[in-house]
């Protein structure tokens, strides 16, 4: 099974998305900035993934004796968007306060820590099978699906939210044949979303975004799946730029379209979709990729990396705790767990936990 994600002798080994699918090459993270930098940079993508990372940077700090709180304040400061980030890094930080409260001292912190990030990991995992079969279930046999960006194994702890769907159908043989959106800018479909269904030996197909039109049109599409960065309380869902489009010409050629992710991806404090974040990104990633340019120099881009998309567009939610069905505010506040850690409030700054 890939994992994008390994720690081991207190070094964070990530597998550098940037060099699929020429290489398959290792990146050694020895301190929190190396993690940082890692995520800002996207050599780890994927909201589960960079909150399994970000965790592991935390255990990374521990072990190093460095600042807990400037861990967290560094690591939540990479990627606005994705609130996985910000729930792994508050359910590191209540851990982390656990044992201070408990009198712990350094090697029993950093064991403990380095623990629950482990944990953090092997529970994505056993949520991404969950939502799987939950997934799965939704598609007609022979199904025809569309998929946008990269929701696989590389984005998570293991199998993958939307792509995992995806592999379960296959496994269970309701699967015919996969639309891989290359996802511009920086092509994670084309890039990773392709690698993975090649490694599977599941049938795909990869198009340009300008074609999923065409494609739907055309009745060769049963169904879409995308993942989600954040989704609020409304059910108004982020998730990589293009996602918005999809939905809308899912809707408009009577396609079900469903966002698949993990109850971490809910943030039930926010109420709508205008409070979420969004990144934006260095404009050389639309103008060229790698060392090629092709717009003239000086041309300006915007470079959005997520859009939000409306929960009236979206068919169903598949969640590890269940599938959720409009209304949504009262399907997610059905299944929320009460007192249950979420993230932080957006901006606010780690306090200062101390320094080992």
């Amino acid at each position: 099974m890939i994992q994008p994600v390994r720690y081991a002798g207190g070094v964070v080994h990530l597998l550098d998305q940037r060099r699929l699918p020429a290489e398959e090459a290792w990146q050694a993270c020895s301190s929190v900035e190396e993690v940082a930098r890692a995520i800002e940079t996207m050599a780890v993508r994927g909201a589960p993934a960079i909150g399994i990372a970000a965790a592991y940077g935390v255990a990374l700090a521990a072990a190093r004796g460095d600042s807990i709180a400037a861990a967290i304040r560094r690591l939540s400061a990479t990627r606005p968007t994705a609130v996985n980030l910000h729930w792994a890094l508050a359910r590191m930080e209540s851990r982390y306060r656990q044992l201070q409260a408990a009198g712990a001292g350094p090697r029993e912190v950093a064991a403990a820590l380095e623990a629950e990030a482990r944990a953090i990991q092997q529970e994505d995992l056993a949520m991404n099978l969950r939502m799987a079969e939950h997934g799965a279930a939704l598609l007609p046999a022979g199904a025809r699906v569309l998929t946008h960006c990269n929701t696989g194994a590389l984005a998570t702890g293991g199998h993958g939210t939307a792509l995992g769907v995806i592999r379960t159908a296959w496994q269970q043989g309701r699967l015919r044949h996969v639309w891989v959106d290359e996802t511009r800018p920086v092509l994670q479909g084309a890039r990773l979303t392709a690698w993975e269904l090649q490694k599977e030996g599941i049938p795909h197909t990869l198009i340009v975004e300008g074609a999923a039109a065409a494609v739907m049109r055309s009745g060769q599409v049963d169904a879409v799946l995308v993942g989600a960065d954040r989704i609020a309380a409304s059910g108004d869902t982020a998730n990589k730029i293009g996602t918005y489009m999809l939905a809308v010409l899912a809707r408009h050629h009577g396609i079900p379209f469903y966002v698949v992710a993990p109850w971490s991806t809910v943030d039930a404090a926010l109420p709508s979709g205008d409070a979420i974040p969004i990144e934006e990104r260095d404009p050389r990633e639309v103008t060229g990729y790698g060392d090629v340019r092709w717009a003239p120099e000086g041309t300006p881009a915007f470079n959005p990396a997520f859009d939000v998309t409306p929960a009236e567009l979206i068919t169903a939610i598949v969640t590890d705790r269940g599938v959720l069905r409009p209304p949504y505010r009262d399907a997610i506040a059905a299944l929320a767990v009460p007192d249950e850690p979420g993230p932080p409030a957006l901006g606010r700054p780690a306090q200062d936990l101390g320094c080992w």
